[in-house]
Formats: structure tokens, sequence, C-alpha cells
């Protein structure tokens, strides 16, 4: 399944970036196009998720804490892994599928912590039809974002607002990462893996042998 770059709910990739893959004649390929996972929506939130997280645990959690580390390692891990399963996926789908899920665990830490950095210091958390959030939001869906999009709610503000910014990207990059999920394990099902993949390259091998 393949969505543009730029729909609600696009977690498919392009061809760009993609390994040349091994395709005998008049088959299945063995190994079929995978990477790509900068083209993920996925990834580009949680990219931009990473590098607000190294923002704002800089300017309000002191580097000598382990929550400060624990933060930036969780949001990275959000990325990374992503990045990891869909590099895996050609040659292991329930790779590609564990990853993401560790991914998703990773940001589901990391909204935790943001959360709990706004209770601790008697900070508002957002409600979805507060202004900003829904100012947030709407950025959304601008086709050309990246954290220069909302680095101003990272860099000129207080901690409460960054806070609550974060969490909304958190959401944003939850909600793409569940759609993803649920994507790859109904691939899972209907298609199997690299094992099931196999088996049918070689029957249709074996069958063109046949013929021939």
């Amino acid at each position: 399944m393949v969505f543009k770059k730029g729909e609600t709910k696009d977690i498919a990739r392009t061809n760009s970036g993609k390994e040349d893959m091994l395709k005998p004649s008049n088959t299945d390929p063995l190994i079929p196009p995978h990477g790509g996972y900068r083209d993920l929506k996925s990834y580009q939130m949680t990219e931009i998720v990473h590098d607000a997280t190294v923002v704002f645990c800089d300017r309000f959690i002191d580097k000598r804490l382990r929550t400060h580390d624990q933060m930036v390692q969780a949001a990275r891990s959000g990325k990374q892994n992503i990045a990891e399963g869909s590099m895996a996926s050609g040659t292991s789908k329930k790779t590609e599928l564990k990853l993401a899920g560790v991914a998703r665990a990773s940001l589901e830490e990391l909204l935790l912590d943001f959360q709990d950095f706004l209770r601790q210091r008697e900070l508002p958390l957002w409600g979805k039809d507060h202004a900003k959030a829904k100012e947030i939001r709407t950025l959304a869906y601008r086709s050309d974002r990246s954290y220069s999009t909302y680095k101003t709610y990272f860099e000129k503000t207080e901690a409460e607002t960054a806070a609550n910014a974060a969490i909304c990207l958190i959401h944003q990059a939850n909600y793409l990462l569940d759609q993803q999920l649920r994507a790859l394990e109904k691939g899972f099902l209907e298609e199997g893996g690299f094992t099931e993949r196999l088996y049918r390259v070689r029957s249709q091998a074996r069958e063109r042998k046949r013929r021939e």
C-alpha cells in the first residue's frame, strides 16, 4: 500500500533511497523494496520530536540529572527504531513490526516524562481544545514541516508552552505510528514474511523451469 507524501495517514515509503533488490526473471522480488524511512511521515514526526526534546531538556532540565539523558534517549529511540525497522523490512517484516513497536513504546515513555514535568511543577496540561494546542495541530498539515516549523515554541517560550507543545507533537507521532503498526500487522498476516516470500519465489522458479 503506497500513499503520497502529505496525505493524512501517509505511512508508506516512496522508492527514493531504497536498496537495489534481487529480482529473478518473471518472479516476485525475493528482497522487496525497503528502506526509504526518511519518506515515512512517522519518521519525519519523530525527528521533529527528537530535535524539540533536545532543545527542551537543554533549556529546562539540568544536564546532571538522569532525567535529561533519559528523555533525550527516549526521543532518539523513537526515531532510530523506525529507521532500523525500515532497513530490516526487506528480509524481516517481523523485525520491522517489532521495532515499530519499540519506537511507539519509547514515545509513550517520553510523553509521560513531559506530563510529569508539568505536574511536578504545578503547570497546566493543555486540553485538546486549548487555543495553542489547536494552533500546533494545524501546523501538521504543512507539507514542508520540520523542527523549524515549531522552533519558536521551544526556543522562545516558557516551560509550560514548550512542554505542552512537545506533548502535542508526541501525540501526532503516536497517531502515525499506530497507523503504521496496523498496516504492518495487516501486511504480515496477509503476505507473511521473508520465509513465505522465499517459498513463493522458489515455487515460481521451479514452475518456470518446468515450463521451459
